[in-house]
Formats: C-alpha cells, sequence, structure tokens
C-alpha cells in the first residue's frame, strides 16, 4: 500500500507542509510580501528523510507561487538548489535577483 502525500499552504504559519499519510513531515518556511515570497528555510523529520519529500514540497510551492503571480526569492539553499536542478523554475526569480542567487 503506498503512502498520501499532500502538500499545504499553512498561511498562518507562514509554510508550506508535506504530510505522509496526514503525519506533517516537513515544511518549507517562508515570508509574503506583497507580489513576492521568499523562502528562508527547508526541512524535513529525520523519520522521512531519503524520499524526495523535499523535491515534491519545493515543486509544489513553486507551483502554487506561480499561481499566484508571485515573485521567488529562493534564500533557503535547497529552494535555491531546487531551481538550479529544475530551470522551468528560474523564470520565477526576478531577473534584477537571478545574479545573486546563482540562477
Amino acid at each position: 500500500m503506498s503512502a498520501t502525500i499532500t502538500v499545504k499552504d499553512k498561511a498562518e504559519a507562514e509554510r508550506f507542509e508535506v504530510a505522509v499519510d496526514g503525519d506533517v513531515a516537513g515544511f518549507a518556511q517562508y515570508r509574503r510580501r506583497p507580489e513576492l515570497i521568499a523562502f528562508v528555510h527547508t526541512e524535513i523529520e529525520p523519520k522521512f528523510e531519503g524520499q524526495g519529500l523535499a523535491s515534491r514540497l519545493i515543486g509544489a510551492a513553486l507551483d502554487a507561487s506561480r499561481e499566484e503571480g508571485l515573485a521567488v526569492l529562493p534564500f533557503c539553499p535547497f529552494v535555491n538548489i531546487y531551481i538550479n536542478k529544475h530551470p522551468e523554475y528560474a523564470d520565477l526569480v526576478p531577473e534584477a535577483f537571478r545574479a545573486k542567487f546563482g540562477l
């Protein structure tokens, strides 16, 4: 039986959460401003590491940011690396900031 993996924006906590069968497995902390979202920290609980959950979490968070028309600032190293490995998300980072983030 496969696990049910969900990603939800918990705006009141300023983070996206990834859950496995309803148990929170990790989160991506952010700061929102009008038209902008800055990702500052990503964390996966040790017992859930190595399952690709951080990538699922960040992919969903970036997709949601795109849907809302938000510019993204990837201060979190994992988010920055994810965008580098998935260049289809690089356009979310404002052109003026891309060099700062190595994009």
